[in-house]
């Protein structure tokens, strides 16, 4: 069982998010609904990770899931 993500994109994917509402972020990369879990982990070492919106605008999820602030977007996909 592989323990490293595919690579969904190498740009953040913007979403407009609504506060207080939570977002379950593909972690495996594997999600054909990027950057949200459509449940394609089963039967990985992945779980979706959850995150709850503070404030309604955009946010950007990182789609190269090598980020170190899942589930948002912190510039690692510049390094792929």
């Amino acid at each position: 069982m592989s323990k490293t993500p595919k690579i969904a994109g190498k740009q953040p994917i913007p979403v407009e998010v609504v506060a207080g509402k939570t977002y379950w972020w593909c972690a495996c990369g594997q999600s054909k609904k990027q950057p949200f879990c459509d449940g394609s982990h089963k039967g990985t070492a992945f779980e979706p990770i959850g995150w709850k919106a503070e404030k309604s605008g955009n946010a950007f999820f990182c789609a190269c899931k090598r980020t170190s602030k899942s589930p948002l977007c912190d510039g690692s996909h510049n390094a792929l």
